[in-house]
């Protein structure tokens, strides 16, 4: 009996233990199902929700740069900027997930980026699209030069590549060769050669690093400025327009990887109205324009798709020895002259400090006038001009008609020290070919200094150190090169002109955008890295700067009805 009574108790002690065994192993499987249900199924529920939300967010971005159409007349949102990370994503994928998935959406333009990354390539992130425009857009305008102008024969300034008549050095001023009648105007065909001469010239957009418009608009509207209505002043720039959005190259940004030169100043594609009288086209205005970088030889400090490019010298280098032999010719030189002037005063514009600074220099002893007025003057002589401006330590330049003068360049290229009275001559305008500070290549001295306190300019010249002169003077030789145009039919071996410097810049600007649009930032029509300039201008001139240079336009049609019979070369005229 007691031997089975304990054979019970082991077989009940077994069953309790094989019931513990059976509990604890459905707990267990309890809590694996628990947490493969929360960390498995819930998270991946997440993580595709995210990458659907991210790749949702990729596609919006991409249609709204791809595929929505921008007509001519709409109006497109503000966008606001964030501050810039600067930076393309990684390769690798090292970044964070968002980038990763953001640059695995293929943007149109993340081939283009690439080509940078690809060391063995010259060219790599440098490629330059040209569209094929029709030749009613450019070279029609070559072919019906005499209309470009109501009283000027423009067509000897549209030979050798746009850089017009050699000249004769009579005055033993110039160098042998390189030296040209060049029109102050002729930006849009001397740049548009340069660039069939640009070494990473691409037929395929989609490695572009930006895309060239060979419009001339500066010509467009110069044969239209006076006489015609607006509708025949604005029918080029609207056909432009409508011609590029139908193009797929455009379609990739929206126009904004594309860019344009005129060869005049922003105020002639800024008409503010539909008022007949009113001055210009408005091709800047156009809401599809506004997306491209249009590149002039004086630009609008207060908006974003116009930047200053240098106006023409007379000197266009074929070899970099040229540009060397001409700067060590003009530290050499021998300059008697403390300062000099050569304008016109201008009677009509109760601003204008002309008449001061013309007082002046005639009572002077240590400056060298030269008088612009009517008739013959040896104002209009480039080699006059040139021979004045390489015997000054320094060379005044004060408004023209509008807020910049070629003869500010033309003074640079001579290697006199330039002094400005307006910060929209030069500090505000080319920010991408002249030093960012401003005191190491110029002086400045505020219009109010001479219109109120009427200082003595030779007094406020004296006053710098002649080693500082020097210093001064070597830094304008040493900005030459990047001045000057070369010879579009020619090549600089290393040295980069102007031409260079804005097409390198523009590339610098469409590559920040497109990273920028990668990482879901957008830039705003306020140019950040250009914030410093705005304080240089008078408090609150932001707030009428548009319309101060608006006002300009009535004087300077005035005055150009006047003089136009006394000029055969309106080139000489545009000087003053």
């Amino acid at each position: 009996m007691r031997k089975r009574h304990d054979q019970m108790e082991k077989g009940a002690a077994k069953n309790q233990n094989s019931r513990l065994c059976c509990l604890a192993s459905l707990s267990a499987f309890f809590w694996f199902l628990l947490l493969y249900f929360h960390f498995v199924v819930l998270r991946g529920d997440n993580t595709n929700t995210n990458t659907n939300n991210n790749y949702n967010n990729n596609v919006d971005l991409h249609s709204t740069l791809s595929k929505t159409p921008i007509s001519v007349n709409y109006e497109p949102p503000p966008i606001h900027a964030p501050p810039r990370k600067i930076g393309f994503p990684d390769p690798e994928g090292h970044q964070s997930d968002t980038h990763t998935v953001r640059a695995k959406k293929n943007f149109p333009f993340v081939t283009a980026l690439r080509t940078a990354e690809n060391k063995s390539d010259p060219c790599g992130g440098r490629y330059i699209y040209v569209h094929d425009l029709p030749s009613r857009f450019n070279e029609d305008m070559l072919k019906e030069c005499k209309s470009l102008s109501l009283w000027t024969n423009m067509c000897k300034f549209t030979t050798n590549a746009g850089l017009g008549p050699p000249l004769e050095n009579v005055e033993g001023v110039f160098s042998n060769t390189g030296w040209y009648a060049t029109n102050q105007f002729a930006v849009d065909v001397i740049f548009s050669n340069r660039m069939k001469q640009y070494e990473c010239l691409t037929k395929d957009s989609s490695i572009a690093a930006a895309v060239f418009v060979p419009f001339y608009a500066g010509f467009d509207i110069a044969r239209y400025l006076w006489g015609y209505n607006i509708s025949v002043r604005d029918a080029a720039s609207i056909d432009l327009v409508q011609w590029l959005m139908k193009r797929p190259e455009w379609s990739i940004m929206n126009g904004r990887d594309h860019f344009l030169v005129a060869g005049r100043i922003t105020w002639d594609f800024r008409r503010l109205s539909e008022e007949e009288s009113d001055w210009g086209n408005k091709l800047l205005f156009l809401p599809a324009a506004k997306n491209m970088s249009m590149l002039v030889v004086e630009s609008s400090p207060w908006n974003a798709n116009d930047f200053g490019i240098p106006y023409p010298t007379y000197f266009h280098p074929a070899k970099d020895a040229d540009v060397f032999n001409w700067q060590e010719r003009m530290r050499q030189l021998e300059r008697k002259w403390l300062f000099s002037f050569a304008g016109a005063p201008r009677p009509g514009n109760p601003k204008s400090i002309r008449s001061q600074l013309i007082n002046q220099c005639r009572r002077s002893q240590v400056c060298k006038l030269l008088e612009c007025d009517f008739g013959e003057s040896k104002c209009h002589s480039p080699g006059s001009i040139m021979k004045m401006f390489q015997s000054s330590l320094f060379c005044l330049q004060p408004q023209g008609d509008s807020y910049t003068r070629r003869s500010a360049f033309d003074s640079m290229l001579a290697g006199c020290i330039p002094v400005f009275f307006h910060p929209g001559s030069a500090y505000t305008q080319y920010t991408w070919h002249l030093p960012k500070n401003y005191t190491q290549y110029s002086v400045f001295i505020p219009e109010d200094d001479i219109r109120k306190r009427n200082i003595s300019i030779e007094e406020r010249l004296s006053q710098i150190p002649p080693e500082q002169v020097k210093i001064m003077r070597e830094e304008v030789i040493s900005l030459i090169p990047r001045l000057v145009y070369a010879d579009p039919r020619s090549k600089l071996e290393t040295l980069k002109d102007a031409f260079d410097v804005a097409v390198q810049a523009v590339i610098d600007k469409v590559t920040n955008l497109r990273k920028d649009i990668i990482e879901d930032r957008t830039d705003d029509n306020f140019i950040e890295e250009n914030s410093w300039k705005y304080a240089l201008l008078p408090e609150g001139e932001h707030e009428v700067f548009l319309i101060s240079a608006r006002l300009m336009v009535k004087p300077l049609k005035t005055r150009i009805d006047k003089l136009k019979c006394h000029f055969a070369d309106a080139s000489a005229f545009w000087f003053v």
